[in-house]
């Protein structure tokens, strides 16, 4: 059940253009409102936050809890800021229209977890659902000829192994998808394989531009509430909306 308070304001014009119209999608970019700084954004820039029937506010990333919502727009620091100052409880009453709520101290904390937990989810999916290559000599194979829509290599990849893909990608024409090398996902290959049900999973491929949407939808939610000002060192060339380009590199 939606809340009419804190849900649909507006409609937004698709993110993606007509292709991925209908009523998903148009659902998906209907304009909702950030209860902290009262600044617009869709489902997949905002994050929301259900309220359970005993009071207890928790993370909903996927937007699927019943009942009442509420929507945030900010970052780790300035949620943990206004949640230890009493703000967010503030902004959370007058969004439910309760005071009888319950706003745990480590909400941050529960948001950046289920944002990760989202991002792997959704890989795991594509997995299964054929739309994602793993294994070095596919996944260069695919980039060469210009099946590659987003790179992915694990934090502990080698550097001659990522550098070898990414220059098939770009040979394929990782230019014309925004990126001038795949992305360093900021987690190692043991948990890339867990979640994609693979062994030694270190450098991923998307497939199907669709895919590369939705993990890119994914992992730019995931950065933009962890590390909004973190930056990639050249991963993209011309980022389009809603990419991956502001995601942090990692480390080796």
């Amino acid at each position: 059940m939606r809340n009419k308070q804190n849900d649909p304001l507006a409609e937004a014009p698709l993110v993606n253009g007509p292709s991925l119209g209908g009523p998903a999608a148009r659902a998906a970019d209907t304009v909702r409102t950030c209860v902290l700084t009262r600044t617009p954004g869709t489902r997949d820039t905002l994050i929301r936050l259900a309220l359970g029937p005993d009071g207890s506010v928790a993370p909903d990333v996927g937007a699927r809890a019943p009942g009442r919502g509420a929507w945030i727009g900010v970052d780790r620091v300035a949620l943990d800021a206004a949640n230890a100052k009493g703000k967010l409880k503030g902004a959370l009453s007058r969004a439910f229209k309760t005071g009888e709520i319950n706003v745990p101290a480590d909400l941050g904390e529960r948001i950046t977890d289920a944002l990760r937990q989202a991002t792997l989810d959704r890989l795991g999916l594509e997995a299964r659902g054929g739309t994602l290559l793993s294994g070095a000599d596919k996944v260069e194979s695919a980039a060469r000829s210009g099946q590659v829509h987003l790179l992915l290599h694990a934090a502990d990849a080698r550097e001659d192994g990522r550098k070898r893909l990414d220059s098939a990608w770009r040979v394929g024409g990782s230019d014309r998808r925004g990126y001038d090398r795949g992305l360093v996902f900021p987690e190692a290959r043991s948990i890339l394989s867990m979640a994609l049900g693979r062994e030694n999973v270190v450098h991923v491929a998307l497939i199907d531009s669709a895919a590369a949407a939705r993990v890119s939808r994914a992992i730019a939610r995931w950065q933009a509430f962890i590390s909004p000002d973190a930056g990639l060192e050249g991963g993209a060339a011309a980022p389009s909306p809603g990419s991956t380009a502001a995601f942090d590199e990692g480390q080796e």
